[in-house]
């Protein structure tokens, strides 16, 4: 007879790599890890794991076994959250922002799922949305926010809203008032976020199909330090309108309109397809709730 107990060490020695990992993970012994495998093996009588190699290698039954596991442990976690009190509900989750997400809408998210899963153990990780999708990639993260620019079905998707983003720079290093050409920034320093970004990815993407080239920029990885970098005078950058506006009518920040304009950034959460995906497509929900790029947490 095959136990839940026994696909979810299959599981979990797939996912870690090896029995050792896997039995740290289920907090008991290897020995008993490796029972319930020998246990499966007798059952079927076949082996699921190569022992030859020195990783745990699944053999081709063992796959075939493996994507069944999947399956059936994705199908009862579902099963116990759509009929376990919200409240009795204990789980360590692991959410993963960018971060213009965390300065301006996370603490309101944060406290849904504190309301919604009182003892859910939730683990946020602010970083750069490559090394987000990495993490998530990875099984080290369970849920991520970012823009929209990870389109792959092995990944569940789910819209959020979009950032209005316009060029901006301190009142005294561009006096225009009329619209900029694109062409226009090669005589300035632009200010913009790296490739690790996926703002920065989906612009420099725009810039490049609108044949701009830019002769002078300088790049930063942190959304704060590019704003005072601008406030700064240093030169022009793409910021989020919205939240930045206590500082646009402070003339701490000018905005400068271009044609064509930027385009918005679509934000989505995402996470695996094939992880259990319960409290992950709840946690969704409330992201598109509480979803609100428009205030800082912390007004200037």
């Amino acid at each position: 007879m095959i136990t839940l107990k026994q696909l979810e060490a299959i599981f979990w020695i797939v996912e870690l790599g090896s029995f050792e990992a896997a039995s740290v993970k289920l907090n008991m012994s290897q020995s008993a890890v490796s029972k319930r495998v020998q246990e499966l093996e007798d059952t079927f009588d076949v082996r699921l794991f190569d022992r030859s190699k020195r990783t745990a290698k699944l053999t081709e039954k063992g796959e075939d076994l493996f994507e069944y596991a999947v399956e059936m442990l994705r199908q009862r976690d579902c099963l116990l959250e759509s009929i376990s009190s919200k409240a009795a509900l204990v789980k360590r989750y692991r959410l993963g922002v960018t971060e213009l997400t965390a300065l301006t809408w996370l603490p309101a998210l944060v406290e849904e799922i504190r309301l919604a899963y009182p003892k859910v153990a939730l683990e946020p990780s602010i970083e750069l949305s490559s090394e987000l999708f990495k993490k998530l990639e990875n099984n080290q993260i369970d849920l991520i926010i970012v823009p929209d620019i990870f389109a792959d079905p092995r990944y569940v998707i789910k819209p959020l809203k979009s950032v209005k983003n316009v060029w901006m720079t301190a009142p005294g290093l561009y006096k225009g008032e009329e619209f900029m050409s694109l062409q226009s920034l090669a005589f300035y320093t632009v200010l913009t976020q790296g490739g690790s970004s996926g703002t920065g990815l989906i612009y420099e993407r725009w810039l490049a199909e609108n044949q701009v080239r830019l002769n002078r920029t300088l790049t930063s990885n942190y959304l704060i330090a590019q704003v005072g970098l601008t406030i700064s005078g240093v030169g022009i950058s793409y910021l989020p309108y919205e939240c930045l506006k206590p500082l646009i009518s402070q003339d701490r920040l000018k905005v400068i309109e271009t044609r064509p304009a930027l385009p918005e950034i679509q934000y989505t959460a995402v996470h695996r397809a094939d992880r259990f995906q319960g409290l992950s497509l709840a946690i969704s929900r409330l992201a598109e709730q509480c979803c609100d790029f428009s205030r800082l947490i912390l007004e200037p």
